[in-house]
């Protein structure tokens, strides 16, 4: 799947790993996945951002190279990270307050085999019993010839970038919203005093109450999946 966030995908992957990018990108299910989540980038703030299910990925990431274990051989070691501290991080990122922990427990997972039904490792792993979560090496290591590439500096690297993606038509789109406030202004101004129907200047008051309100919404997203 092509789109237009697709080519920062590639940049990010092409600053990390050279000729060998494509490669990488191609023999990563993962990436891919990031790829078709992320594909709503530049569709503008009215189109719905995947933050769940890549904040769940991003949060694992991070306690992985927190624990420098792209560095370490060892990870099969670690006691996992703890749930609460992962819920945590999820709420405190862009766009996440309102976060559910459906993403950590099952439904990343679950969406990833949608997509990928014939592949072999899951991303998340976890204890039921120690409430210890993992992100599965096997997607982070990806072998091109001889040479072994991890991968999960690219993928916090290529949410950061989503994230502002969104956050950039998040933006504009309220700098549309109050340039559309001041025309209604100005609009209502001149009809005030006319005799002209007012249809006009109601459509405007409407478009200006549905941006007023969306505008509410991404400030405080009820639920992002």
């Amino acid at each position: 799947m092509e789109h237009e966030f697709t080519s920062q995908i590639r940049q990010v992957l092409t600053l990390a790993f050279g000729e060998a990018a494509q490669d990488v990108f191609d023999k990563s299910p993962l990436l891919q996945y990031l790829n078709i989540k992320t594909r709503s980038a530049t569709r503008g703030a009215k189109a719905r951002g995947s933050f769940a299910n890549i904040y769940a990925v991003y949060v694992l990431a991070e306690d992985y190279l927190k624990n420098n274990f792209d560095q370490r051989k060892d990870y099969s070691d670690y006691q996992g990270a703890r749930f609460a501290d992962l819920f945590r991080r999820q709420r405190e990122l862009p766009f996440g307050s309102k976060l559910q922990n459906h993403a950590l427990n099952s439904r990343m997972n679950e969406e990833f085999k949608k997509y990928f039904p014939q592949g072999e490792y899951i991303p998340i792993l976890r204890d039921l019993q120690t409430n210890r979560y993992w992100i599965n090496e096997n997607l982070l290591n990806i072998q091109v010839g001889i040479q072994s590439y991890n991968i999960a500096q690219v993928i916090v690297e290529i949410i950061d970038r989503y994230v502002a993606a969104k956050r950039g038509a998040f933006e504009r789109f309220i700098e549309a919203c109050e340039r559309l406030k001041s025309i209604t202004k100005v609009f209502r101004k001149k009809t005030s005093s006319s005799s002209r129907p007012v249809a006009p200047m109601l459509t405007m008051a409407a478009l200006t109450s549905s941006c007023s309100l969306l505008a509410d919404f991404f400030r405080s997203p009820r639920r992002w999946t």
